[in-house]
């Protein structure tokens, strides 16, 4: 019953580091990525779906995305997602693939940058928390039914308490990283 618990926290845990690396991946650093816009959500036939889905996503260039959509229909409704998003990029639209070119990141956007990332890991941060939170509450109810006994509540709590350590480390070594990749020049 211990072991269910400690896994399922060690699960939704994983789960939140594995969301917010997918997160970060779609935060700009100063080399084109197609990561970048592969999530943006794009209006189709009434339809939101993900930029990935309406086309291929290439980088000819170093600072250069080139997208291709599947169907020439779904051209503007790409230009106007990517002009609508927060990625301050100005689509040139050929009638047949959009390029977006990415200028170099000035030193005041690559802070504001980091700020962002600092917020998600934050975000990540207090998920974990809570996932622990929950998981200390589970752990006390069994006690109560009588199911585990006080020692063994006590010992579960000190492995669940390593387990937060270990995956808020993680969340530090996945924010250093990022933000050493958007302050490289």
């Amino acid at each position: 019953m211990i072991d269910d618990i400690l896994k399922d926290a060690k699960e939704r845990m994983q789960n939140t580091l594995d969301v917010l690396s997918d997160d970060l991946v779609g935060i700009r650093t100063g080399r084109a990525s197609p990561a970048l816009v592969e999530k943006l959500k794009v209006e189709y036939y009434g339809t939101e779906l993900d930029l990935i889905q309406l086309a291929t996503i290439s980088v000819p260039e170093s600072r250069q995305l080139m997208i291709r959509p599947f169907d020439g229909g779904s051209l503007k409704a790409i230009d106007r997602a990517i002009q609508a998003s927060d990625l301050g990029l100005t689509p040139s639209n050929d009638g047949k693939v959009i390029r977006l070119n990415l200028p170099p990141l000035t030193e005041e956007r690559r802070h504001d940058l980091v700020k962002m990332v600092n917020n998600r890991l934050e975000d990540a941060r207090v998920s974990i928390r809570n996932i622990r939170r929950d998981s200390l509450k589970d752990l006390r109810d069994i006690e109560k039914e009588k199911l585990i006994s006080e020692d063994e509540r006590f010992e579960a709590e000190a492995q669940l308490q390593d387990l937060t350590n270990e995956m808020i480390d993680q969340v530090a070594v996945i924010g250093k990283r990022k933000e050493e990749e958007i302050m490289e020049f």
